[in-house]
């Protein structure tokens, strides 16, 4: 499978963005899928995992401003990040092991198959 992840960009503190990742050579249905980030110099974090089901988990750090979704007829996995704030300034990714259908710890970052990423800049 592909994931390619897309909607980043520079966004005023309190803004919002959409990211999405699509997904080519395999179905995402079934599956869970992860968004982690990298913000510079610092370690990988999970921040949500949609299930299979479409129900999620999110890290304290962002729950109640993002929101995860699944659109099985297109393919693709969205996050909605609303009132971001400087400290999501991140690399986003989309990764999936194509395996379990229902998330484990967000502390899990030893996904098989990784987007690309798209960078998420919010100045303050």
């Amino acid at each position: 499978v592909q994931l390619q992840a897309s909607g980043g960009g520079l966004v005023q503190s309190g803004g919002s963005l959409r990211l999405s990742c699509a997904a080519s050579g395999s179905t995402l249905a079934g599956y869970a899928i992860g968004w982690v980030r990298q913000a510079p110099g610092r370690e990988r974090e999970g921040v949500v995992c949609i299930n299979s089901d479409g129900s999620t988990d999110y890290a304290a750090s962002v729950g109640g401003r993002f929101a995860a979704s699944r659109d099985n007829a297109k393919n693709t996995v969205h996050l909605q990040m609303n009132s971001l704030k400087p400290e999501d300034t991140a690399v986003y990714y989309c990764a999936t092991d194509l395996g379990p259908s229902v998330c484990g710890d967000l502390r899990y970052l030893s996904y098989s198959y990784w987007g690309q990423g798209t960078q998420v800049t919010v100045s303050s």
